[in-house]
């Protein structure tokens, strides 16, 4: 998604506006793009300023709209041998699990299933032509596609916008607070292991001491040994008693 908001952001305001209702009217079409990608990325803009969020939400609702209505009009006209080209040639999104998926959702929920559709990516790529192969009519399907599309595209813009300026507010405050509490930290942190390394740098030197001081007696014992003991002194006792 970065990638796609980096390059939108390169684009001006029009073209831009322009290029997000034609991406998402191409997934709407059954042609799968990210469109969502798209319209996200198109309202992380608008919450930096580089677009204007009221045309972004403008933009991708007529996207869906018209994107569905153009999907509609060829899965109608080209019926489901259509849907298998599209499948033999998308295999890993409109391939026949994902399209007889997609049928038995219609045949269990109608009409809804194309308002509902649109929030669901599968869905969202074969509404438009899916209604048009298996013969819905048109005025319920324009307008559930453009009551589904309005919510669809309107919500996440404005949703996407306003999660985004709250996330923009707190971390503007969090940046002071985390800085504060890293000082904080850095300083408590700091003073800690130095008075741990002060107490062992203590033990260590009163280990050695004590060490040093057991070797002294020990020397000073062997020294009083040493003159006590008169076979080691080199004193000869008096002869013993001859026979």
């Amino acid at each position: 998604m970065g990638t796609v908001e980096s390059w939108l952001s390169s684009v001006p305001d029009g073209p831009m506006y322009v290029i997000l209702a034609i991406v998402i009217g191409m997934e709407s079409m059954g042609i799968p793009v990210p469109g969502e990608i798209a319209l996200v990325s198109a309202a992380l803009l608008a919450v930096s300023g580089h677009a204007d969020i009221f045309w972004v939400a403008v933009a991708a609702t007529l996207g869906a709209i018209i994107g569905d209505s153009i999907g509609y009009a060829i899965g109608r006209r080209g019926g489901r041998s259509f849907l298998e080209r599209m499948g033999r040639r998308f295999p890993r999104h409109l391939g026949p699990p994902q399209i007889a998926s997609a049928e038995r959702t219609f045949q269990r929920w109608g009409v809804a299933a194309i308002f509902f559709g649109r929030f669901v990516a599968l869905l969202r790529i074969l509404a438009g032509p899916l209604a048009g192969a298996l013969r819905v009519p048109y005025p319920k399907f324009l307008a559930a596609n453009a009551a589904g599309g309005a919510v669809w595209a309107t919500g996440t813009a404005l949703l996407v916008y306003y999660v985004g300026k709250a996330a923009e507010t707190w971390l503007s405050r969090f940046s002071w607070v985390a800085l504060a509490v890293a000082v904080v930290g850095g300083v408590v942190t700091t003073l800690v292991l130095r008075h741990r390394a002060h107490r062992r740098f203590q033990a260590v030197a009163d280990q050695l001491a004590h060490t040093r001081a057991a070797g002294d007696d020990a020397n000073d014992a062997d020294a009083v040994g040493v003159d006590a003991d008169p076979s080691r002194s080199g004193a000869v006792g008096p002869p013993g008693p001859t026979t």
